[in-house]
């Protein structure tokens, strides 16, 4: 049977923080090597017999999504849009009723893409023998082989070996250590990954048996689809009233077809900056550095640096991550507890939770340089080809000044272009828009001066994003 990848890449980016925000999960991140986690998941992929992946975002991530995709050069079945996170057994319901439409029935391969795995063809392995087990109307999720005692994860207990894999005894949730330890010495537990691979019209049939309610909302949200670019958007009205549950509690500890497959293949769900550290490659005092870093007498520490030069002098054990508008700095025994300075800062309502200093947008990006009373400077960057929406400002005036590539600028009633070393001035109340005409990036200077300075000052008229209703 055909196998289509449904890769779950929602995220709310606080664990990771500052690296991640709400608008920038890890899963966008690139964390080691050249590519982001989420393209890390969709290239494992090469060498299965699959179809194109399917893609389940949140609508904030709609973009960022789409053009780490794009740098893939891969094709794609679709970028489903979730109106509001409601769990993973009504976005899975999502991608079954969209799977089955034209009287197909694929094997859904449900992967989250924020994982590592080491060993891509481990990986594989297991995914080729829950295949089999799928094809016979199992539901078979992917049990991990632990190495230590883990608090931070849920586990399965396996029962009687039923070919290549074992029934689910039971689904345990997180123990203390104590717990934990005995259930690796055990060998019975696996680490339980959030994978799974099942025929799509099995899924639903269990998911109509054990939650109708689930699977109503989720039938009739399919009922009304509207194709955006790349995306898929469902009724938003139908999808909200649909309850919040994920696919274990919905249907793998009600089924009576649940199976396990183990995986031994080099996993984590990098769920802190200590598993990033677990996880990367380390210099001979176990040390893990990214960036401009300097260290002297320096051990098992992390340091993450964007845009500064870091020196460290006689510490150890230590994460330190400095971005362009934050600095963390942690034990690393303690690094679970950046979600208590997140939450802090939610209660503040600091942008920091959600908005990284740079922005992406899917024209390009910009970059908050400096800003005052009255003033902000921003270093925007529009790929080629690509043009901002045609707007206007209640409350601000804009100076823009290209550094390199050329602008077409539209100017009230005028269109003019610019180059290197040129500026123009746009008025309080006068429409405008940018457009980058050539081949390269278009890179400029925009000085914003007035009374009020928020992104939400933006009237739009025209825009290729379909973002004039506050998309």
């Amino acid at each position: 049977m055909t196998i289509t990848p449904i890769i779950m890449a929602g995220g709310s980016g606080t664990r990771l923080w500052p690296l991640s925000r709400g608008n920038y999960p890890k899963q966008f991140l690139t964390l080691s090597g050249e590519q982001t986690m989420l393209q890390n998941t969709i290239t494992r992929l090469k060498g299965l017999e699959h179809t194109p992946a399917m893609l389940i975002c949140n609508e904030e991530h709609r973009f960022i999504a789409a053009e780490q995709i794009r740098q893939l050069g891969i094709e794609h079945s679709g970028i489903f849009l979730e109106p509001a996170g409601r769990n993973t057994a009504p976005a899975i319901a999502l991608a079954a009723f969209k799977a089955t439409e034209h009287g197909q029935d694929p094997l859904l391969l449900v992967l989250a893409a924020d994982h590592v795995i080491d060993d891509v063809s481990a990986f594989q392995q297991s995914v080729a023998k829950a295949a089999e087990l799928a094809i016979q109307d199992k539901l078979v999720t992917f049990g991990i082989v632990g190495n230590k005692p883990e608090t931070g994860y849920g586990y399965i207990k396996r029962g009687q070996q039923f070919q290549s894999g074992f029934v689910v005894d039971s689904f345990v949730e997180k123990p203390d250590l104590v717990t934990a330890q005995q259930y690796i010495q055990s060998g019975e537990y696996y680490w339980n990954s959030g994978m799974f691979l099942f025929k799509a019209s099995r899924y639903l049939t269990e998911l109509k048996a054990f939650r109708p309610d689930i699977y109503a909302a989720c039938e009739s949200a399919m009922q009304v689809q509207n194709n955006d670019l790349d995306f898929i958007r469902v009724d938003k009205a139908a999808f909200e009233a649909c309850p919040d549950e994920s696919i274990d509690y919905a249907v793998m500890e009600q089924t009576q077809d649940a199976v396990v497959v183990p995986m031994d293949a080099g996993w984590s769900d990098v769920g802190g900056f200590a598993a990033l550290w677990d996880v990367s490659a380390k210099d001979n005092n176990g040390n893990v550095f990214k960036g401009d870093v300097k260290a002297v007498d320096t051990n098992n520490t992390l340091v993450f640096s964007e845009d500064k030069l870091v020196a460290t002098v006689g510490v150890e054990n230590l994460v330190i991550v400095n971005t362009k508008d934050a600095v963390l700095v942690a034990h690393k025994d303690n690094s679970q507890q950046v979600k208590d300075i997140v939450n802090q800062l939610k209660a503040e309502n600091r942008s920091e939770v959600t908005f990284h200093r740079e922005v992406y947008r899917p024209w390009g990006k910009y970059d908050s340089i400096d800003n005052g009373e009255r003033f902000q400077v921003k270093r925007i960057t529009v790929k080629p080809g690509a043009k901002l929406s045609v707007q206007m400002h209640h409350h601000r005036a804009e100076h823009w000044i290209v550094v390199t590539g050329t602008a077409k600028v539209t100017n009230g009633d005028k269109t003019i272009l610019l180059t290197e070393n040129q500026s123009t001035y746009i008025p309080v109340g006068v429409i405008h828009a940018l457009e980058n005409p050539g081949k390269v990036d278009l890179e400029l200077i925009e000085v914003q001066s007035g009374s009020y300075l928020g992104e939400d000052d933006i009237v739009r008229f025209e825009d290729r994003y379909g973002r004039i209703e506050g998309k």
